[in-house]
């Protein structure tokens, strides 16, 4: 009779939980669920529901990872609520010192910084660096905005692009911080605000915004040049991704939308839908572990959802029924 060890030259492991270092195709035996698993990797992306925010909010900024983030103030009225996610729950952590939404944010979960933004009163430029347990004021931005956009590694590496200000309208303006002050760099060819961003200082992709909703352009340091366009365009897009050539929009507006793409350095391509249609919503993570938080529906939405896109791994269990 064939077993399982003939076969395949090895006797079923023994795993107490989830057997991170199996490679696809492999079997254990999940002692502490009492069932055969193995791992596979998924065909395609699709979004699964996470633990929702203790306060629910739209134009909220986002940094970090799937499994280790930050939700970033707010309009809830403005607030300067911060929440930490581990990858199931959120948790309260101390707020901005100045409470407000639309703001531009980037970097890690123990290392992000916050940018612009609008109170309940005024557009305003400030700035504050978080260092993994509270906030402090630093250098503003040069031109005060709101509905800007950022990306970056930390608080010590940023970009700061587009926005809206009243006095000025839709801006294109860029630029990008060393960790001490801002200094202005090439503008995007197109100024719009609401804009989805994934990436570095040294290489970005901007996406979508009002007034030009499929518009992209990737950053290579120096220079923003246009890039095949969106297939839906939209305003106040939620992105994540590592560089110009890895990225995921998600949701936006006019009316709340669903529709997930994917760019591939190259172009974007339709991917599955997020559960619940949101504008003015948050992003973090990567292309293939993306992370969808607040927005509205409307109303004002707590809800998180977590991105796993194709070619990941995942662990299936064997059943008998």
């Amino acid at each position: 009779m064939s077993t399982y060890k003939k076969e395949v030259g090895t006797a079923v492991q023994n795993f107490a939980g989830d057997y991170t270092g199996a490679v696809q195709g492999q079997l254990w035996y999940n002692s502490t669920a009492g069932s055969f698993q193995f791992r596979s990797v998924t065909t395609a992306g699709a979004w699964a529901t996470g633990g929702n925010l203790n306060t629910a909010r739209s134009l909220p900024g986002g940094s970090g990872t799937q499994t280790a983030a930050l939700a970033i103030g707010g309009q809830s009225p403005p607030t300067g609520a911060t929440e930490s996610y581990n990858g199931s729950a959120w948790t309260e952590v101390n707020d901005l010192n100045t409470a407000r939404s639309a703001i531009g944010s980037t970097g890690t979960q123990t290392s992000s910084l916050a940018f612009g933004g609008e109170t309940a009163a005024t557009t305003v430029a400030n700035n504050e660096s978080w260092n993994g347990t509270c906030w402090a004021e630093v250098a503003d931005l040069n031109q005060p905005r709101k509905y800007l956009e950022g990306t970056g590694v930390d608080n010590t590496s940023a970009l700061a692009i587009s926005g809206f200000n009243p006095g000025t309208s839709y801006l294109a303006n860029t630029e990008t911080w060393n960790g001490t002050s801002w200094t202005e760099v090439g503008d995007v060819n197109t100024a719009r605000a609401g804009l989805g961003a994934a990436g570095t200082i040294t290489s970005s992709l901007a996406f979508g915004g009002q007034p030009a909703a499929a518009v992209t352009e990737s950053w290579n340091g120096t220079s923003w040049t246009e890039v095949a366009d969106l297939n839906t365009g939209r305003g106040f897009v939620g992105g994540s991704g590592t560089d110009s050539t890895s990225a995921l929009a998600f949701g936006g507006n006019v009316s709340p939308k669903a529709q997930t793409e994917l760019w591939n350095g190259t172009s974007w391509s339709e991917q599955n839908d997020l559960n619940i249609g949101r504008a003015n919503l948050a992003g973090a993570g990567t292309q293939t572990a993306g992370l969808a938080f607040g927005g509205e529906v409307p109303p004002l939405s707590n809800s998180t959802e977590e991105w796993t896109g194709a070619g990941a791994p995942v662990t299936e269990t064997i059943t008998t029924s």
